[in-house]
C-alpha cells in the first residue's frame, strides 16, 4: 500500500467524479483520488510511472473502452490483477453484475442517489479494502 492510500475512479462523467472525490474526502480524508475518464486513461495510469492505486473505482458505461474491457485488461494483466477493482456503476443489469464477477471484479456496487448514501458508501469501502484487505503482511 502507498503511504498515503490511493484509489483511481474510472468515470466519464465529471459530475459523477467530482461527488465521489467530495463523498471520498469526506468519509476518509488519507485517501488521495486519482481520476481516468475512461477504460483507456484507466490503462495508461497503470502502465505510466504514477504510483500504483491501492483501489480501482470503476464505472462501466463509458465512452472509448467501457469498464467491461478495463477490466478484462487488468484481471488479465500479471502485473495488475492483484490491484482490487470495485465496479460503482448505474446498472443493476443481472448480466452486468455476473459478467463482472466472471471477469474478477472484486465487488459491485450501484452508485447512490444521495450524496449521504455516497459518503456511506465511499465509508464501507475505506473501512472495508484499506483497513483489513489492503494490510499485507510484511514480507519475510
Amino acid at each position: 500500500m502507498n503511504a498515503q492510500p490511493l484509489f483511481l475512479l474510472v468515470e466519464d462523467n465529471r459530475d459523477d467524479a467530482e461527488l465521489t472525490r467530495e463523498a471520498l474526502k469526506e468519509a476518509d480524508p488519507r485517501v488521495t483520488l486519482e481520476w481516468a475518464r475512461d477504460g483507456e486513461e484507466c490503462l495508461e495510469y497503470l502502465r505510466g510511472d504514477k504510483p500504483e492505486p491501492d483501489l480501482i473505482l470503476l464505472d462501466l458505461n463509458m465512452p472509448r473502452m467501457d469498464g467491461r474491457e478495463a477490466l478484462r485488461e487488468i484481471k488479465g494483466n500479471e502485473a495488475w490483477r492483484h490491484i482490487p477493482v470495485v465496479i460503482l456503476t448505474t446498472s443493476e443489469a443481472e448480466a452486468d453484475v455476473m459478467e463482472s464477477y466472471r471477469h474478477f471484479a472484486n465487488a459491485y456496487m450501484v452508485k447512490p442517489i444521495t450524496i449521504d448514501d455516497l459518503i456511506d458508501i465511499m465509508t464501507q469501502l475505506s473501512t472495508f479494502w484499506l483497513n483489513s484487505f489492503l494490510r499485507r503482511p510484511a514480507a519475510i
